[in-house]
């Protein structure tokens, strides 16, 4: 059986001088198959799918040998820009930085059915036949909404609509699931399994997530540095790992449980606390207790819009009203104080971020980054603050030769360490963390973990650990509260909530992050 595209010695190249960025690299895309790519960020995966779809900047150049259907095409010719949308259709990884915001869902599927011939007075009903295909409820209602009105899921599932408007013959996924929670995340998951299936489409599943590849790929390459390390069968690749890179990757994505920690004095504590936002008609959190000890690491999980984060930026007073509730911060009843008190106690308490590029100035240097804090809260001279902020960035394992390269010159991991040095910079007691490693790549990952670990073990940090991912969680937690619809729905040391969950909800996370797991050992890894 021919594939339906098969492309050889794929190269890509940047400048006169032609350095090269990726390959060679050779892959084959079977009717009704999926290959996924796997490799850690700036392995050359996304470049991968921009040189298939002809969509590279134009600094970058291409080559190769492409055939579709044992028909041979020029990339970057004319031919092959055509097949495009029509043969080949991208999902990308940001729904929300793919979709137009200021124009109605129902626009932007009319304007892809209408350079496909669909007649005007047709349009609607196809668009509605699109959605239905993508599973999503009230088709007609999500038409006139916007894309900032559509959850997550809802999003990408659109964003697979849009792909699927030509009726292509195969599906180029980008990090598909990266940016969502996993129960929302394996729904994107077995809906493009299903359309593999029920429509015969080739799938193209670009990922760091090995459990994510391990389900829905029978076939895997293994990029690193713009070069495939390995490539064979997923049971294969699994079972029995070749390359040590891989083998490298395949542990990362293992993270051992923690090792509980012997709490100290309560550091932080709320007592009903709660928010409701304007002219909302329920409160987004509802009532609720937490109570932080000092070297603990209390995880706060639960899918998007659960009120993980409304409840520590309420907690942090970051919120401006609809608060009520009481906080306390190492004795201190914070709820009732005005800002010029807030304001020292502000330093006992570091945030990390989730996206670390867009949390980092990117026209300034990463000791600048860290020395910031320092200079907003009077401290030191400038030579004082570049010197300790270069010992925060030592510590985190940034070398001190980088101190003055900027965000662009990092790789995600490594401006998450910035992130967390510049949290640390005026030694805080608490340390909150904001999905912290969800964007990050296995092996970051767990880099970032052992980071966390470390400090809270060295320092005594408190941590308020908030995620989606249950495995991070099982890594770094010792308490372990969940959290559904705005309210704590089971909350307790973590050994017992991974051991005998009670609420169905907590049972449902578990489910969705060990299904990946079960995939992985099914294909031999165990």
């Amino acid at each position: 059986m021919s594939a339906l595209l098969d492309l050889r010695n794929l190269r890509v190249t940047v400048g006169a001088g032609g350095r090269e960025l990726l390959g060679p690299l050779d892959l084959q895309l079977q009717a009704g198959q999926c290959l996924g790519i796997v490799g850690e960020s700036g392995a050359g995966k996304s470049l991968t799918t921009l040189a298939l779809l002809g969509l590279l900047p134009p600094a970058l150049q291409a080559s190769g040998r492409l055939c579709v259907d044992g028909r041979e095409i020029a990339l970057g010719s004319r031919e092959h820009l055509a097949l495009r949308g029509r043969t080949l259709a991208w999902v990308p990884q940001d729904a929300l930085a793919a979709l137009h915001p200021l124009r109605r869902i129902g626009a932007q599927l009319g304007e892809v059915l209408r350079v496909v011939g669909v007649a005007r007075a047709d349009v609607r009903a196809r668009a509605l036949e699109l959605l239905a295909r993508v599973e999503l409820p009230s088709a007609q209602a999500l038409l006139d909404r916007y894309p900032h009105e559509l959850s997550g899921g809802q999003r990408q599932r659109v964003c697979v609509a849009l792909a699927l408007a030509q009726n292509p013959r195969a599906l180029l996924a980008d990090e598909p699931t990266s940016a969502l929670d996993p129960r929302v995340g394996r729904g994107i998951l077995d809906l493009l399994d299903g359309l593999r299936r029920d429509l015969g489409l080739a799938l193209l599943l670009v990922s760091h997530d090995l459990p994510l590849v391990s389900m829905l790929s029978q076939h895997a390459l293994v990029l690193q540095h713009g070069r495939c390390v390995e490539a064979g069968t997923t049971a294969d690749l699994f079972a029995n790992p070749q390359a040590t890179y891989t083998q490298e990757l395949l542990a990362a994505a293992h993270l051992p449980p923690a090792v509980p920690a012997m709490p100290g004095a309560v550091l932080l504590r709320t007592d009903d606390l709660a928010v409701r936002y304007p002219r909302a008609p329920r409160d987004a959190l509802a009532p609720t207790r937490i109570e932080l000890h000092r070297g603990q690491c209390l995880a706060l999980v639960g899918e998007s819009g659960s009120g993980k984060s409304t409840l520590a930026r309420a907690a942090l007073r970051l919120l401006r009203g609809g608060v009520r509730g009481g906080i306390t911060l190492d004795g201190v009843a914070i709820d009732a104080l005005g800002p010029r008190a807030l304001r020292p106690l502000r330093r006992r308490i570091g945030v990390v971020f989730q996206d670390p590029f867009a949390s980092l100035d990117p026209r300034m240097s990463a000791a600048q980054i860290v020395a910031e804090p320092l200079r907003i809260h009077g401290q030191g001279d400038a030579a004082q603050r570049r010197a300790c902020a270069i010992e925060r960035l030592t510590a985190v394992g940034i070398d001190a030769s980088a101190a003055d390269r900027y965000p662009h010159q990092f790789s995600g991991g490594q401006c998450q360490r910035i992130a967390i040095a510049r949290a640390l910079i005026t030694d805080p007691q608490l340390l909150v963390c904001d999905e912290a490693v969800s964007a990050l790549d296995a092996r970051s990952r767990a880099a970032i973990l052992h980071l966390l670990a470390r400090l809270k073990s060295e320092r005594g940090l408190a941590l308020l650990f908030i995620t989606h991912d249950m495995d991070a969680a099982c890594a770094l937690a010792d308490a372990i509260a969940v959290m559904h619809d705005g309210a704590i729905v089971e909350a307790g040391p973590a050994s017992e909530i991974f051991a005998a969950p009670r609420h169905p909800y907590t049972r449902e996370l578990l489910d969705a992050c060990l299904r990946g797991i079960g995939a992985m050992a099914a294909s031999g890894l165990h």
